[in-house]
């Protein structure tokens, strides 16, 4: 399938009603509304495919973009490639989930994380945040920067209540990726979101719940999940 057909798809796709579920999720226009179950069947159908991620990506559609981290090739992913997209990662599921889910899969994860956590832009700011909570869930502790996490961690438990708004959702998920994800640091992650304790987000008026990082580390260890790497973070 090419850009254009699969754009012509998502459009058919497209709910005013789940639109305006999303505008309350932070997502941005232009945009059609399809439902992810909706975009499964074509990705099916794809699987994988590097150079029209990059096509749907670059319409700045965030229905396309999210399709886009679907079917991206993670390990062709370069660096100017993951620059591109962070930078035009404006709505809310595209800098939190989609950006970081690549980045996590790609080579240069890591180092654009640190990066980007920098960034006075809160949206990349928090693509930083995610990608590193999605790379300790996917990577083994071997090799995973242990020392560095741990500067990370005490990092969060310093701002995470100072942080912007959309920064503190995702450090807080951060700890509890820590806490579930890494044995070699899962004390440090419980130490932590006991420091940090409740956070408060603005959800824009929805329903979303914020997760108490100790519960849901709690949760990993009831589950059995404390040693277990994700195969995916993708949904």
């Amino acid at each position: 399938m090419t850009a254009k057909q699969i754009m012509t798809e998502l459009e058919t796709l497209g709910s005013p009603a789940i639109k305006k579920v999303l505008v309350q999720h932070g997502v941005r226009e232009p945009f059609f509304g399809v439902k992810i179950g909706d975009m499964k069947p074509i990705q099916k159908k794809i699987r994988m495919d590097y150079q029209l991620a990059n096509e749907l990506y670059a319409t700045g559609n965030a229905d396309a973009q999210y399709f886009a981290g679907l079917i991206a090739d993670d390990m062709k992913m370069t660096k100017t490639d993951l620059q591109t997209w962070v930078k035009g990662a404006l709505s809310q599921n595209i800098s939190e989930y989609t950006v970081p889910w690549v980045a996590a899969g790609s080579q240069h994860g890591y180092e654009l994380a640190l990066e980007w956590i920098e960034s006075p832009k809160e949206y990349i700011a928090a693509a930083g945040w995610s990608t590193l909570a999605n790379l300790v869930a996917l990577q083994p502790d071997a090799k995973l920067d242990l020392p560095g996490l741990t500067k990370l961690l005490a990092r969060a438990v310093t701002e995470v209540h100072t942080a912007p708004n959309r920064v503190r959702y995702v450090m807080n998920n951060f700890v509890i990726c820590i806490g579930a994800y890494v044995p070699a640091l899962h004390k440090e992650g419980v130490a932590a979101a006991t420091k940090i304790g409740t956070i408060t987000v603005d959800v824009g008026g929805t329903s979303c719940k914020i997760p108490v990082a100790t519960e849901y580390i709690q949760k990993a260890i009831d589950r059995g999940s404390l040693t277990k790497k994700k195969k995916t973070v993708k949904c």
